[in-house]
């Protein structure tokens, strides 16, 4: 949801998400006029266009942008664009002044800085100075030499009493690794300063917008006008407005430090904000457009060139490492062992970069080189925190601050670089550092970032910036770009070796299961054959004493022979319904379509219901969907879940059986619902397991029947399941 507009209260307290590119102000040594894209027709300007054009703002709203600065102009501002399309800069006369006028797409509307021109442009002068940035910035040996002699010419050039470059770390608090500055000034140089003085939304602005100038803290802010836009209702998005207002709390900031004016340039490197170029001066200070462009070009060589050096030292480290890696990786192949081949070989994986120790955890073990934590740390470390991280790789030089328990052990780990192997949260790659006991100094007390203000009556940025040092413990040299780059690449190695090796293992087992398979239809057969014979003979010679002999046998005799009857029948069964279930994972399917209302008429004639079952009644939908599936199979489903509802439903006092189908999430479903006994609905999947049988002694069966239904099913693709009640009747529902 957009912000309306700016809030009426910003203090320190809620500087961090202050919204300052709709701030709704610019500074005074312009005016800013926003026109609607569509039809060129001013919608905002700001409340001095009076002082610089002889107009009242009240009478440029309205007003045709070509009635300002003429037709001859007004056609570089037709057509399409968005909001990173460069517009031409233009200069113009108004009301006897000349101006830079400087026009860029924002959203619905045209935004135009107008600003004078001042002291004449120097077009040689321009030239030499670009000239002059070009070779002294190309001829800087190291990162170091570059940026103090970016920041000697940049005060050369421009006449600011203070120059400096101020360089990120990995959470945004800066340093000052450069300086030049005029001789009278207390030094700042290698002063750091917490992430909170530039905060993110101004951070992410200076990507937008490289250059920012303040030409005087003092000047009176001017308000644009009207508030909100008539396009959209919304406020006007200034990101990329050189005459953009100042936040308040800025220039609060900036007054507290005794600065008058300034000049800051984003410093970037391989597409990141690295640090910034920021100049100071202690009384106002103004410097045109054209010199901007001059300070934006110098950032552009500077940028340029640390980000060629900074390559440059990756690609020399990336040789080193990439020798390391290679040698990692033909050690494992070698061996066929992970854990041998990184931790037990010539070569070791804490060779990778620069560090104290590391630690391997593959498949439930500890494996730890020089100095680390204890093994039972590690694995409570990767099972609380690690596991818990997003992505495959993490590192941190202050382990304690995000992990309180390393607080433990941070003489051996209190910077961490890891990386997650293959695809499981406990298996990690880790290398330690110590901490490092350093004194860091800043520019006043980081933990003081405000105070009340009595005459105020709120809270204010802090006043002081004189040096204060902190020793700072529990943290360890910083990681390395190159050096993270190392750990994604051992990262992959190894992670392709692992499913190489669970390929192979994936493959060995497949031919187990093969071989298993084969042998278990030989062994099917085999029972066929085996069982079945006797069970003949056995059959054959009850039959032989049931015929010849029953009326010569006493009760107990006669008991025995039908006993040994119903037995062979049963134990018949269970060979049969034994191989039918093994036998379904050799078939092929062979789909066909096919009526379903047939099939199922076809078994209730074959079962003879209406003769063995007389009290059941059975509904059957008419136009029953036809399938297509395997015909064979399905009649062995089809008689399964029928037999069954059959069966469990005949005591009932009025049995009934419905057979149907219906849509269910986008599927043709078929059921079978009947009003027996029913089951215990906890029971709903394990009456599909082998011999699993939950309806009691008092109903005959094998336990397999439920069981060939469901491989079919899967065989098929598809899926059945059950709903039930003890008593209320069961309902089975399938789809292939």
């Amino acid at each position: 949801m957009a912000q309306l507009s700016y809030p009426d209260k910003v203090d320190i307290t809620n500087c961090d998400k202050e919204p300052i590119h709709i701030i709704g102000k610019s500074q005074s040594h312009g005016v800013i006029i926003a026109c609607d894209r569509k039809n060129l027709v001013i919608t905002q300007a700001g409340q001095n266009s009076q002082d610089f054009f002889g107009i009242p703002y009240t009478d440029l709203l309205g007003m045709p942008l070509k009635d300002l600065i003429g037709m001859d102009r007004i056609r570089s501002f037709q057509g399409r664009g968005t909001e990173d399309t460069r517009m031409e800069e233009r200069e113009i006369e108004i009301n006897d002044t000349e101006f830079i006028m400087i026009p860029h797409f924002s959203g619905e509307s045209i935004i135009i800085d107008f600003e004078p021109i001042g002291s004449q442009h120097n077009s040689y002068e321009y030239q030499r100075q670009l000239s002059n940035i070009l070779n002294v910035l190309h001829a800087s040996k190291t990162p170091e030499d570059l940026c103090n002699d970016a920041a000697q010419i940049t005060r050369d050039i421009f006449g600011y009493d203070r120059v400096m470059v101020y360089k990120f770390d990995e959470e945004w608090n800066g340093e000052v690794i450069a300086e030049k500055k005029n001789d009278e000034l207390e030094s700042w140089l290698g002063l750091h300063y917490p992430a909170s003085d530039i905060p993110k939304q101004s951070r992410e602005l200076f990507m937008k917008h490289r250059v920012r100038i303040i030409t005087d803290v003092n000047y009176d802010p001017v308000p644009i006008e009207p508030e909100l836009s008539p396009i959209n209702n919304e406020p006007l998005d200034l990101s990329r407005s050189e005459l953009r207002g100042v936040s308040p709390i800025h220039i609060e900031y900036l007054k507290n430090m005794k600065v008058g004016a300034s000049l800051t340039a984003a410093l970037i490197s391989n597409g990141k904000l690295w640090g910034l170029l920021a100049c100071h001066h202690y009384s106002s200070r103004h410097i045109n457009y054209y010199q901007r462009q001059t300070c934006e070009f110098l950032t552009q060589i500077f940028s340029n060139e640390l980000s060629l050096k900074e390559t440059n030292k990756y690609i020399y480290k990336l040789e080193e490492w990439e020798v390391v890696r290679g040698d990692l990786v033909k050690q494992v192949e070698e061996k066929g062992k992970i854990k041998k081949g990184l931790s037990q070989m010539k070569v070791l994986f804490t060779d990778l970069m620069e560090c104290e120790g590391g630690a391997l955890l593959l498949d439930g073990k500890v494996i730890l080189i020089g100095k680390t934590p204890e093994k039972k740390d590690l694995r409570k470390l990767a099972d609380d925190f690690l596991s818990k991280q997003n992505g495959s790789l993490f590192f941190t030089k202050n382990l304690s601050k995000m992990y309180p328990e390393a607080l433990r052990f941070t003489q051996t780990a209190s910077g961490i670089l890891s990386v997650k192997l293959g695809r499981s949260d406990r298996d990690f790659l880790m290398w330690f550092r110590p901490e490092v006991i350093q004194n860091v100094s800043w520019g006043g007390n980081p933990d003081k970032k405000a105070s009340y203000d009595e005459e105020k009556q709120r809270i204010t940025p802090r006043k002081s910036f004189d040096k204060w040092t902190q020793k700072l413990t529990g943290v360890s040299d910083p990681w390395m770009d190159y050096q993270l780059g190392a750990a994604r690449a051992i990262r992959e190695s190894i992670s392709n070796l692992i499913q190489e090796k669970q390929k192979l293992k994936i493959a060995k087992l497949n031919e187990q299961l093969r071989v298993a398979h084969a042998e278990l239809e030989l062994f099917s057969q085999g029972l066929s054959h085996d069982l079945k014979a006797p069970l003949r003979g056995i059959d054959g010679y009850a039959h032989v004493l049931k015929e010849d002999h029953y009326q010569n046998l006493d009760r107990f005799g006669q008991k025995a022979v039908d006993t040994i009857l119903s037995s062979t029948q049963e134990m018949q069964e269970h060979i049969d319904n034994i191989l039918s279930f093994a036998g379904v994972s050799g078939q092929d399917i062979e789909k066909n379509i096919f009526s379903v209302n047939y099939m199922v008429e076809d078994i209730l004639e074959s079962f003879n219901v209406k003769s063995t079952y007389p009290k059941t009644t059975i509904k059957m939908e008419k136009d029953l969907p036809r399938m297509m599936a395997d015909k064979r199979m399905m009649l062995q489903v089809w008689s399964n879940l029928v037999a069954n509802a059959l069966k469990y439903s005949e005591r009932e006092n009025e049995p009934e059986i419905e057979i149907g189908a219906k849509g269910m999430n986008g599927k043709t479903t078929y059921f079978v619902k009947d009003n027996g006994i029913g089951f215990d609905p906890k029971f709903k999947e394990d009456i599909f397991n082998l011999f699993s049988r939950y309806s009691g002694d008092n109903f005959k069966g094998t336990g397999i029947g439920l069981a060939i239904v469901k491989k079919i099913i899967e065989k098929h693709n598809g899926k059945i399941w059950a709903e039930s009640e003890p008593g209320k009747g069961t309902t089975f529902y399938f789809h292939v």
